[in-house]
């Protein structure tokens, strides 16, 4: 650790073959969880009122959803390889899809040992101290899920039996709320990100209204998928009409 401390060279230790293995080895487990909540709600479907049908209808409408989403935590991640290496890039940012949050942790990290990000201060110790601060932050997240899920369970048990209208209506209502949280935070940044949340806005009530009146469920699914296209068509020539955000 000593020696390692005083090399620059980190990015041949960012991609050793453990780092490789743990890598995989997390993302399988993504992997198999995935398979395995696939099968049980194929399972549960009927139990829950739903067809065969509906389940591929609600998978499919997923995986369109996911696909901007997803394409954005790709751009960042290719822009961090450079920084972090393949392995810890595909656990952090491919995990917990925040690189703010591990972009945040790590230069943190790196500051109280007087260094900064990708220079030449960065050397392997460093890597290291950094690496552990992303691992411990993104750990925190996890722990919370793990602890928090089977209070908020009974916590629902309780409310159904009050008065079960209500698990229809809050898990909605945080959905919504999650989401306009998101969107209103995007507002003051540049005439850009407004332009954006218009356009993707007027886009998916458009494919809703059209799927109701043309009877095409089909648009509802891929109605994510083309708001968010057309948004970002629509804020990239927005963008260089001079509706950017002003320079510092």
């Amino acid at each position: 650790m000593v020696m390692a401390s005083g090399s620059a060279d980190y990015l041949g230790l960012a991609n050793a073959p453990v780092l490789w293995i743990l890598a995989m080895a997390v993302m399988g487990v993504v992997v198999v969880q995935s398979l395995i909540y696939m099968n049980a709600v194929k399972k549960n479907a009927e139990s829950a009122g739903m067809s065969q049908q509906e389940v591929k209808s609600a998978f499919r409408a997923g995986g369109v959803a996911a696909i901007g989403p997803s394409l954005s935590v790709v751009l960042v991640a290719i822009a961090l390889l450079p920084l972090f290496g393949t392995p810890p890039v595909i656990v952090r940012v491919g995990l917990i899809g925040s690189a703010a949050t591990e972009v945040a942790s790590a230069s943190i990290a790196a500051g109280t040992m007087g260094s900064s990000l990708g220079d030449e201060t960065f050397t392997r110790g460093v890597f290291i101290v950094a690496l552990m601060a992303m691992s411990l932050s993104g750990a925190g997240w996890m722990i919370s899920t793990l602890l928090l899920t089977p209070v908020f369970k009974r916590s629902s048990h309780k409310l159904e039996k009050v008065n079960p209208a209500l698990m229809s209506i809050i898990p909605g209502a945080a959905l919504l709320a999650a989401f306009a949280a998101l969107t209103f935070r995007e507002l003051p940044k540049s005439p850009t990100h407004v332009v954006a949340i218009l356009v993707s806005a007027v886009v998916m009530s458009i494919c809703l209204f059209l799927a109701k009146t043309l009877k095409q469920p089909w648009l509802k699914e891929w109605g994510l998928g083309i708001s968010l296209l057309v948004g970002l068509i629509a804020s990239y020539f927005a963008h260089y009409a001079g509706l950017g955000a002003p320079e510092a």
